[in-house]
């Protein structure tokens, strides 16, 4: 691929690695006949996360590519990629929804590891596509599975397995049937509506870190007005902040996450839970759009999956911006696998560290910013 020394992974230090797997050549490979003979505006790319399908397919010649990258960060390395190889005006950004597929002729898609992520996509592709559409969505061999396909099969009544190459492989789906938007599965947890869109982490259910931390956040936070929020940082499908709203009926609550459908999915559970209009629910890099110093108290329980990879990197990067957005003697709540010993680190970004609760696998610390 000609762009491939260009195209680079988001580093603040860096340049970066290249962002361009085999997966990404095999489905331009694959869907080159089909890019040719799509139309202006009739070329979708989902979960492209750094941009190697949708500036792959604008370098050959495709205009008014429409694009959905779940992730913030990679969104935007996608434009800064797109800046780099001067392919800016090749895309359209647009949230999971009925005007990302109108019409589509071909979608080139990375299939995502959850199975109702994919579910969703494809029903919301089958609903709106083009009734002759092509959906052509590769992965890694270590991250399919043939439940992929019969996913696929529930909303396309033509799947074509190409051959694997580089250890990737690439499916064919055709002949769309049965389509429907995405619905959040919704269950009752703990005294709250929980509601989660495919892909969301956790699903609809408090996973047992979410719980310990519940357990053990303080009955009388500080903080909590509309000038000091209490914050559920990577909030998921915002548990966290829907048990702080609901039990502090007078304060004012704060999440985000930097994934779509995340936040798709705590608003959803907000709205579920009446409580819509006392939590703000924001798309963000961490707590980028947060001023220093602002904050009483945090709830964080991080994640340590950047897609399919399990990543150390993430967690650091949180608890640097919850100690820049904690004012002094601000509270940091986090829970974390004890295997992780985020311990030190807590120490070292924000302050003194507690812990606070612990079980077999969890444990629980609170950080007083210095």
């Amino acid at each position: 691929m000609v762009l491939e020394g260009l195209l680079r992974w988001p580093d603040v230090d860096g340049p970066g690695l290249v962002a361009v797997d085999a997966a990404d050549r095999l489905i331009l490979d694959e869907s080159a006949a089909l890019r040719a003979d799509a139309d202006a505006g009739s070329i979708v790319v989902i979960g492209d996360a750094y941009g190697a399908l949708t500036l792959g397919a604008a370098h050959a010649g495709a205009t008014d590519i429409r694009s959905h990258v779940d992730a913030l960060n990679g969104e935007r390395a996608l434009e800064a990629n797109a800046h780099r190889t001067g392919l800016e005006g090749c895309y359209r950004a647009l949230p999971l929804g009925p005007d990302l597929v109108s019409g589509a002729r071909v979608v080139l898609m990375r299939l995502p590891r959850s199975l109702e992520g994919l579910r969703d996509i494809a029903g919301l592709v089958a609903a709106h596509a083009d009734p002759a559409v092509v959906v052509v969505a590769g992965g890694r061999l270590k991250h399919m599975s043939l439940s992929m396909n019969e996913v696929l099969s529930e909303f396309f009544g033509r799947l074509d397995v190409t051959h694997a190459r580089q250890k990737s492989r690439v499916l064919l789906a055709r002949e769309p049937h049965d389509g429907r938007d995405p619905e959040p599965a919704a269950a009752h947890v703990e005294g709250l509506e929980v509601r989660a869109f495919g892909g969301a982490f956790a699903g609809a259910r408090l996973d047992i870190g979410t719980r310990l931390l519940l357990e053990s956040l303080p009955s009388e936070p500080m903080g909590g007005t509309a000038d000091d929020p209490l914050i559920d940082l990577a909030c998921g499908t915002g548990i966290v902040a829907a048990w702080l709203a609901t039990r502090h009926p007078h304060a004012h609550v704060y999440a985000c996450d930097q994934s779509a459908v995340a936040v798709a999915s705590a608003r959803a559970t907000m709205l579920a839970n009446g409580i819509d209009h006392r939590v703000d629910v924001v798309r963000d890099d961490a707590l980028a759009t947060r001023p220093s110093g602002s904050a009483s108290l945090i709830a964080l329980n991080p994640p340590f999956h950047s897609g399919g990879a399990v990543t150390d990197l993430l967690a650091p990067r949180l608890f640097a911006d919850a100690a820049r957005v904690l004012r002094a003697g601000g509270q940091l709540w986090c829970v974390w696998n004890s295997a992780l010993r985020y311990r030190p680190l807590l120490e070292n970004a924000v302050g003194p560290t507690e812990q606070v609760a612990r079980n077999a696998k969890f444990t629980v610390t609170v950080s007083t910013r210095r």
